[in-house]
């Protein structure tokens, strides 16, 4: 019978952790989408002050950072993404004082406050790209970011073949003061989006600043967003390919993942050792290979990077064993951390993607079978958290929330959705905003309904709906991570002892604990290796045998 322990009460050991020494190496980070976790307001849009009232939820829920995704002063081209202001919070979210009381009370709480940044592109409302079209051409701001002249006759062609990662080319042609055609700016998300040029001095200078900013606020650390980004190919080549976005995460591209960024982090990584406090940086880096992903992670760059091999992998144990080795092999050299993730803003929840076929990629546009990708996604959870190192937790994972795949075309807001031939532009289904009340216009969202609509049926997903079940996915979570806190063997590390298993179940030691996970369409016996902690379904126990179904993990002390 599967052990779901409640949520634990807060206590000195849960008010000290942020004091932890290396608390990032086997740090739970959760993720905060604000647009979509509380609206304090009533006006649809999740903002600050509603992350701050929710702040004494995600210290129950037993998770040690929480990482916001931008709030920043934006037109919201891309949610935020495009920032035009850097050291300013948007209106719809609230204002700098309300981000100084969300620090302040998470701190109190012993939470710990991560910020996006992004440093590949502005919003093309930032000032200096305002000025640069308004100066013309000549403007020394215009070196800030990537301006050409066109190819062709009359400047007609794009000044070389790269694409968007949401489609269409990477450049777009600016109308000059005169009203005549112009030169072009790099783009390599939207055209909203402009990239700026690290080659240009100002660029560095500008972040340096723009770090010490928040690090002054108080925040304990930034994810990079396109931490690959940034420096591009010397002379900007050609690529020669018109497919390329199927070479994205396979190859080393003219843009992305140079080894020129690495100089960058080393500069930024003497800052953040200014400070104390143990502030740390975590890099969105989606490379051709983990051991590439190594470099970002080096002891005088970067603190993590996200495994995006391992988000990626299905949910099969040859596949996922693979993974894990490579990913502990890599990251040993430069005694950085594993990190594990599953869900994200960008990609289909592990709920429904584990409910459809493999094969189908990181965004899926189908159902799929409900009940099967719950089970596996609760599977998931318990094998990701029992590994070595630090683990993401997505809001409304917990709650076992599957993406909205069918949304209606006229409320979706992702830019992909509107450009051919990028991104499928579907990740508006894991952006929904989730449901914290049984009842209401938007489940306890806000008072106002929300910015994207939510099925029904969101209310039995609810926190109150699950709360205090103890067969719910969020008292799941909640006995994980509270489990997790408690054993010695669980955490930071580097190493897994693999034992033999029947085909499609993976199981390992750490230390006193073992963790089996049977990613196979078939009930297995296996040993039953100690006490039972925690399952992710239900399990038999008989004359020292546990009999474990299909698409379920189990967690056992050995400890006499």
């Amino acid at each position: 019978m599967s052990q779901y322990p409640t949520a634990p009460a807060e206590t000195a050991a849960v008010a000290t952790v942020a004091k932890r020494r290396d608390w990032w190496r086997d740090a739970v980070i959760y993720q905060v989408y604000p647009r979509s976790f509380a609206d304090s307001n009533g006006d649809g849009m999740g903002d600050l002050e509603g992350v701050r009232s929710r702040l004494p939820y995600l210290r129950d829920l037993g998770v040690d950072a929480v990482w916001l995704s931008p709030f920043y002063a934006s037109p919201q081209a891309d949610a935020g993404y495009d920032v035009a202001d850097y050291r300013a919070v948007d209106p719809m979210f609230g204002n700098l004082l309300d981000a100084d009381a969300l620090i302040r009370d998470a701190r109190a709480l012993g939470l710990r406050i991560i910020v996006d940044l992004v440093p590949n592109h502005s919003s093309d409302q930032h000032e200096w790209f305002k000025r640069a079209l308004a100066d013309g051409p000549g403007s020394p701001l215009r070196d800030r970011y990537h301006f050409r002249p066109g190819k062709g006759a009359n400047g007609e062609l794009p000044p070389n073949d790269w694409e968007s990662i949401f489609g269409g080319p990477a450049w777009t042609r600016v109308t000059e003061p005169d009203g005549t055609p112009g030169e072009w700016y790099l783009h390599l998300f939207a055209p909203e989006q402009p990239d700026f040029n690290w080659e240009h001095p100002a660029v560095s200078d500008e972040f340096r600043s723009i770090l010490r900013f928040w690090l002054d606020m108080g925040v304990d650390g930034f994810r990079i967003d396109v931490a690959h980004g940034m420096v591009k190919a010397e002379g900007l080549p050609d690529l020669g390919n018109h497919d390329q976005l199927k070479l994205l995460g396979n190859d080393v591209m003219p843009f992305f993942d140079q080894d020129g960024v690495h100089d960058i982090y080393r500069q930024w990584r003497l800052i953040l050792d200014e400070y104390s406090g143990e502030r740390i940086f975590v890099a969105e880096a989606w490379t051709p290979t983990v051991e590439r992903t190594a470099n970002y992670v080096r002891p005088d760059e970067l603190h993590q990077a996200f495994n995006f091999q391992y988000l990626s992998a299905a949910w099969d144990a040859r596949e996922l064993r693979e993974v894990v080795d490579r990913t502990l092999e890599a990251m040993r050299p430069v005694g950085a951390p594993a990190t594990w993730v599953l869900s994200n803003h960008d990609v289909t929840r592990h709920a429904t993607r584990f409910a459809n076929p493999p094969g189908l990629g990181t965004q899926i546009r189908t159902a799929g079978d409900r009940a099967l990708g719950l089970r596996r996604a609760r599977a998931a959870t318990l094998l990701m958290l029992a590994l070595p190192g630090s683990a993401y937790v997505y809001q409304g994972e917990e709650l076992g929330l599957p993406d909205v795949v069918d949304l209606p075309d006229d409320v979706r807001q992702d830019p992909a959705y509107f450009r051919g031939e990028g991104q499928d532009g579907f990740r508006d289904g894991c952006r929904v905003p989730i449901p914290w009340t049984r009842d209401g216009s938007s489940y306890g969202f806000g008072a106002g309904g929300s910015w994207l609509p939510q099925p029904a049926g969101w209310g039995e997903l609810s926190v109150e709906a699950q709360t205090g079940d103890p067969d719910s996915t969020l008292e799941l979570y909640r006995a994980a991570l509270a489990a997790r806190r408690a054993h010695p063997d669980l955490g930071a590390g580097d190493e897994v002892e693999w034992l033999r298993a029947p085909e499609g179940v993976l199981a390992f030691r750490r230390g006193e604990f073992v963790c089996v996970a049977n990613t196979g369409t078939e009930s297995v016996t296996i040993p039953a290796y100690g006490r039972l902690l925690l399952a992710s379904g239900e399990i038999t126990e008989t004359d020292g045998e546990a009999k474990l179904p299909a698409d379920t993990t189990v967690w056992w002390s050995t400890a006499s």
